[in-house]
């Protein structure tokens, strides 16, 4: 049994700080402990909806599909700002899965069919309600539909990288690919061949 059994957490109010691009907002709320004593506690919280990635793996070439573009998060904490990622993409009301396939078409170029749904994972449950789910998919690398780059209307300028696998975990060893949800998949990637 968690010792949280007890706890209770009620909303005394929830303000809109900024609904610009996503939705940033204040919740204040009373917060009972596991040791009975309540607080009034006060956090932001950042929603922007919750998302998909994707690993796409060739068995035949051991090489995977990542897409390389620019984040301004990244480049305010230090880094150059493009970052080497798996295909991803908000749900925009869609099924997980067929928001995925859609990402994927739009960023790669590449048209995939069945998907395997791997594991949900909050990124950053501190400030973002943002739930991602996480698939893999076979390709045949070799044979693209498209050219992919992403979506113009969304001013998306994106490069579509192919990489062996084992390079993408000597990449995430020195940093070269420093995305947490690129990591996971990558990770589990190898776990699978071994």
């Amino acid at each position: 049994m968690t010792k949280f059994r007890d706890a209770k957490i009620e909303v005394v109010s929830d303000e809109t700080l900024s609904d610009n691009w996503y939705h940033l907002r204040k919740v204040t709320f009373d917060y009972t402990g596991s040791d009975g004593h309540t607080a009034r506690l006060e956090r932001e919280v950042y929603d922007r909806g919750n998302g998909a990635t994707i690993l796409l793996h060739d068995p035949k070439r051991d090489t995977i599909i990542l897409v390389r573009q620019f984040r301004m998060p990244a480049f305010q904490n230090g880094h150059s700002g493009w970052l080497l990622e798996t295909p991803a993409g908000l749900l925009d009301g869609d099924h997980p899965a067929d928001a995925i396939r859609r990402e994927v078409t739009e960023e790669t170029g590449y048209r995939i069919g069945e998907v395997k749904s791997l594991f949900r994972a909050f990124m950053s449950p501190g400030a973002v309600t943002e739930l991602v789910h996480f698939f893999a998919a076979e390709i045949d690398a070799s044979v693209r539909e498209g050219n992919g780059g992403g979506a113009d209307h969304e001013h998306e300028d994106i490069e579509v990288v192919e990489l062996a696998l084992d390079e993408a975990a000597r990449m995430i060893e020195t940093g070269e690919i420093c995305d947490g949800k690129t990591i996971m998949l990558v990770q589990w990637a190898l776990a699978r061949r071994r």
